[in-house]
């Protein structure tokens, strides 16, 4: 296990640069997950952390020792790749001993390390299937199985889970948490899935055009977002926004540009006089006879929820509803908006506002 610094790190393709300055600290152990839409630098990062891209500029340290220009075999990290990467002639057992067998490690030595790998991921029945006879979550367990029998000090994911079914991801995500813990090896995991990123990190850096919008604990992410952009990517659904100012004589109500008014708890001194975003998270909508009214475009029932698509004034916004919803499309519905739990922002930064 080993700690991993990545220290003012850039990535240019000729003159374009994809990767804008990056500054990650990972600590010894810890799970940390990279995640923003495609194209925003996340996965060339991950390749540049296991040497299969060279840096423009800046500082890669896994432990004490700067791995900019070493190979990937030399860096002691394990990589499970997105399309598993299994050699098809190979059996299980073989797939994972590959690495060792390379080496030149005695058969006692592979034996020693392939078998309890197997019995962690559930494979020891499969040892001696090909790959063609595996589902797509065993298949996934071999390329992590792969990755663990080399027992290194960092163990980086690509996007492992995103050519799983919709019910297998949720299986795996829990199968790799609790594999997590269970080694404790320094985790950097990729993905695009915010989902992903909430229920399995200790720690989320949210990217976005190739630099860090921020940096945090799941929750922290979601409770306090730094901007605009993290705002409205974590979370599902996103964060409701509706642009306006707050009254000059009453800050205390915040007006959109279409006239409505919305409550605002505690708003900062920095607030007035500016043109702000006015955010509020789906959950934070509960169905009240007094509230703002709000007519509906679409409803979506889960069983356990209702969710609801709907017009604030000129706005639409999304909401999250506990019991269940018996209204059709066209008609109104009134709901109170907790004051507490909205925030300001900034329209023009694109910050978000607090005391």
């Amino acid at each position: 296990m080993a700690s991993v610094d990545i220290v003012d790190v850039r990535k240019n393709y000729g003159a374009h640069p994809v990767i804008k300055g990056v500054n990650i600290d990972i600590e010894d152990g810890e799970f940390v997950i990279l995640v923003g839409p495609s194209g925003c630098g996340k996965s060339t990062l991950l390749r540049m952390l296991a040497g299969l891209e060279h840096i423009t500029s800046g500082e890669i340290r896994i432990g004490n020792k700067v791995v900019n220009d070493l190979p990937p075999k030399d860096r002691d990290i394990a990589m499970v790749f997105q399309n598993y990467a299994l050699y098809p002639h190979m059996t299980v057992g073989d797939n994972m001993a590959f690495s060792l067998k390379l080496k030149g490690a005695p058969a006692s030595e592979i034996e020693s390390r392939v078998k309890p790998a197997a019995q962690i991921l559930g494979l020891s029945h499969l040892l001696d299937r090909f790959p063609r006879q595996l589902s797509g979550g065993q298949r996934q367990r071999v390329a992590m199985g792969r990755a663990i029998v080399r027992d290194p000090q960092v163990f980086l994911f690509d996007e492992p889970l995103s050519n799983l079914d919709a019910k297998l991801r949720v299986s795996m995500r829990a199968e790799i948490k609790n594999l997590h813990q269970r080694l404790t090896t320094t985790t950097v995991y990729v993905t695009h899935d915010q989902v992903e990123a909430m229920t399995m990190a200790d720690k989320i850096v949210v990217m976005h055009d190739g630099i860090v919008e921020q940096v945090g604990k799941p929750l922290d992410l979601y409770d306090k977002p730094a901007n605009l952009f993290v705002a409205g990517f974590i979370g599902s659904p996103a964060m409701n926004m509706v642009s306006g100012r707050l009254d000059p004589n009453d800050p205390t109500r915040f007006v959109t540009g279409d006239g409505t008014v919305l409550p605002v708890g505690r708003p900062p001194a920095s607030a007035q006089g500016k043109d702000l975003v006015y955010g509020m998270r789906p959950e934070a909508l509960t169905l009240s006879a007094s509230g703002v009214p709000l007519q509906v475009v679409v409803i979506e029932p889960t069983g356990y929820e209702s969710q609801v698509v709907a017009k604030l004034g000129q706005s639409e916004v999304s909401c999250v509803f506990r019991e269940r919803v018996t209204v059709a499309p066209g008609e109104t519905i009134h709901v109170a908006i907790d004051p507490n739990a909205i925030h300001l922002f900034d329209a023009k930064s694109g910050q978000r506002l607090v005391d």
